[in-house]
């Protein structure tokens, strides 16, 4: 090889890792936008100023997961009187009030089975039930029921509940069942 050969190599080996990172198949899944419904209870104390993140899903491993739910905050309703009482920007999280979150995230393909929510902070939050409706018209089935909470929650880690039933949902996402292989063991006997 001449002078130009390593650098002709080199260039083509740039070339394929360049062109190994593309892919035929689409890099990000469809999106869908989501409403959440999310009350916290009346007892004293029961409101929070921290940040909350949100994790829910369905069971063909679709996993949502929302940091700083607190930012998306759309608008907030009392229960008592269930007008909308947004005319101020007020907090999330305040004690006996509904508040409702709009998020975007993948698709779920079947209903929302999953729901974890985390409290990052020093105070304590006590929510009451969580929603997640999928607002696409034809996914809208997809929807969740109420995810009831109604204790305080543990900080800094996923706490939540799990209505799916073919896998087992972990609050760090889907578990997926592991085949394990063994070579059998086998004995020699002892040469004589």
């Amino acid at each position: 090889m001449g002078n130009g050969g390593p650098f002709l190599i080199c260039c083509v080996l740039l070339l394929a890792l360049m062109a190994g990172g593309q892919s035929t198949a689409p890099r990000n899944k469809e999106n869908c936008t989501y409403a959440v419904t999310i009350e916290t209870t009346c007892t004293k104390g029961a409101e929070t100023s921290n940040h909350i993140s949100l994790r829910f899903g369905d069971t063909n491993s679709n996993d949502i997961v929302v940091r700083h739910l607190n930012s998306k905050h759309i608008r907030r309703v009392d229960p008592l009187e269930p007008e909308v009482l947004d005319d101020v920007p007020r907090k999330p999280f305040q004690a006996c009030v509904v508040d409702f979150f709009q998020v975007k995230g993948a698709c779920v393909e079947s209903p929302i089975c999953y729901l974890y929510l985390k409290l990052s902070g020093a105070d304590d939050w006590r929510p009451g039930f969580a929603q997640v409706h999928v607002l696409e018209g034809s996914r809208s089935h997809l929807s969740s029921d109420y995810f009831y909470f109604r204790r305080y929650l543990p900080r800094h880690v996923w706490h939540g509940l799990d209505v799916c039933d073919d896998k087992e949902v972990t609050p760090f996402g889907i578990k997926h069942k592991r085949k394990v292989f063994w070579k059998k063991q086998v004995k020699k006997l002892p040469v004589p």
